[in-house]
């Protein structure tokens, strides 16, 4: 069979495409017999696959065995392949899941309370979580949160909460992939009576799923001004000791900024360089005032950045220089924050935000194109996470991560350029099939994997008791 390489110089030019076969599999007795064993097979798909070329087949198929990719490319591939399962893409994009990597997935609970009134952060949502977050809040909100992230494409985020057992729990039951820190702050949480008593909450987490193949434990300091130099010391030791990421909002707040030059003569990034904090294990969110200075530090020590730009323009903190961080080498991936934050838990809904605001605060429209955008939302986010050897590319070898999704709706028709249609043009609702891990989590819009009827009626009670307490003066 030809290849075709496409000619990619930012974007793929009008109707390139690569039909690329990769046959990762030796022969075997079942190959001499005419086909070898796989567990899932995509058939007659759009393969999108955010390799290093950013190659697409235009009519492909991938093949899963053991949670893996084992094969990918065009049609005829399928052939040599039996599966239990076959999806027939009827030429929706294939591609890998949107990654998400910056949330608080369980406040869904809380979402679209306080929304354009200042300072909410302490006069609304630490009261809130103080009389009100318990286990079954943490699980049914997360697993809410969960159900959108999976009907928007997202087969990985990364979360910081408390009781983050029960986020793991609930990632488990609908199979969600998940980078999960708890919380590590200075004053009595919700699950830890003491301040700073989410370190020993951390440590039985980290035990507890420290070989789960859909949840990576992670150590998650709430930011530079919430814990104390000695704490922030610990986190790192810890961190190092229990080979475990950390997750931190770092550079998010003007007073964090202001305070640290003032007290310290330092940045939040050189402040957390210091502390031993910046390094590979780092996963910075928002990161919105940021210096160049800084951002050489970020990308010398191989820090990941959450670019949560939706809920950085709410807020009205500013645009963090993503774009900056971007063409230095930083790892950056895309976030929505938290549902009290951004509102939306998925990724697409960020896509021409990210594309379009950065294009405005540069005054410059041919920079962050689109197919810069999608990088971020997939490979980019997974380099953050430092997961890009696991996923954020359909690869051979790689985690069977992958989404369908519809290019029939009005919006989508005609299609040129498939990165421009995702970014611009494509909605939530057009995921049609999300597959984690190889086990088929949505399929035809329907999520196999947990009763979303029943999750729903949950969360409305917990909004209830939420509603209640609200009127009673939690303000």
């Amino acid at each position: 069979m030809s290849l075709r390489l496409a000619s990619l110089l930012g974007t793929v030019a009008l109707g390139s495409a690569v039909a690329l076969v990769v046959q990762a599999v030796p022969r075997s007795d079942h190959q001499a017999a005419g086909q070898t064993p796989a567990d899932l097979i995509v058939t007659n798909g759009y393969l999108v696959t955010m390799n290093h070329q950013r190659e697409i087949v235009e009519r492909g198929a991938v093949v899963v065995r053991d949670a893996r990719i084992i094969a990918l490319g065009g049609m005829e591939l399928a052939d040599r392949y039996v599966a239990d399962k076959v999806i027939d893409a009827r030429g929706a994009i294939v591609m890998p899941g949107m990654i998400n990597t910056h949330t608080h997935v369980s406040m869904t609970v809380f979402r679209g309370l306080g929304d354009d009134v200042p300072d909410r952060l302490r006069k609304l949502i630490f009261p809130l979580e103080k009389a009100l977050v318990d286990r079954e809040l943490v699980y049914w909100g997360g697993l809410h949160g969960m159900v959108e992230m999976v009907e928007g494409g997202v087969t990985t985020f990364a979360d910081m909460y408390y009781f983050e057992d029960e986020v793991a729990r609930a990632a488990r039951a609908i199979g969600l992939r998940g980078v999960l820190g708890e919380t590590i702050v200075d004053f009595p949480a919700p699950d830890a009576a003491e301040p700073y008593g989410g370190f020993a909450y951390a440590r039985r987490f980290i035990e507890q799923y420290r070989h789960d193949p859909l949840v990576t434990p992670a150590l998650a300091p709430h930011a530079p001004y919430s814990l104390d130099v000695e704490r922030l010391r610990r986190v790192a030791r810890e961190a190092e000791e229990l080979d475990v990421p950390v997750l931190m909002h770092v550079a998010e707040m003007p007073d964090e900024v202001e305070t640290l030059r003032k007290d310290r003569d330092q940045s939040p990034v050189e402040y957390l360089a210091e502390m031993g904090l910046l390094n590979r294990r780092l996963v910075a969110a928002h990161c919105i005032f940021v210096s160049s200075s800084d951002i050489d530090l970020l990308a010398s020590h191989d820090v990941g950045v959450a670019h949560a730009m939706v809920a950085n323009i709410k807020s009205a903190k500013g645009v963090s220089p993503a774009l900056d961080m971007f063409r230095k080498g930083v790892r950056v991936g895309l976030a929505t924050d938290g549902p009290m934050s951004g509102n939306t838990l998925d990724i697409i809904g960020q896509l021409g935000y990210v594309a379009k605001l950065h294009k405005l605060e540069k005054r410059d429209r041919n920079v962050m194109p689109a197919a810069d955008v999608v990088e971020m939302a997939t490979r980019g986010g997974a380099r953050a996470l430092h997961l890009e050897d696991r996923i954020g590319s359909l690869e051979v070898g790689k985690l069977a991560d992958l989404v369908v999704i519809d290019r029939d709706s009005p919006r989508m028709v005609p299609f040129y350029d498939v990165y421009s249609a995702l970014v611009y043009a494509a909605l939530p609702s057009d995921v049609r099939t999300t597959i984690v891990h190889g086990r088929v989590v949505m399929e035809d819009r329907v999520v196999r994997t947990v009763e979303v009827s029943e999750v729903k009626a949950r969360v409305r009670a917990i909004g209830e008791r939420i509603s209640a307490a609200v009127a009673q003066g939690i303000q």
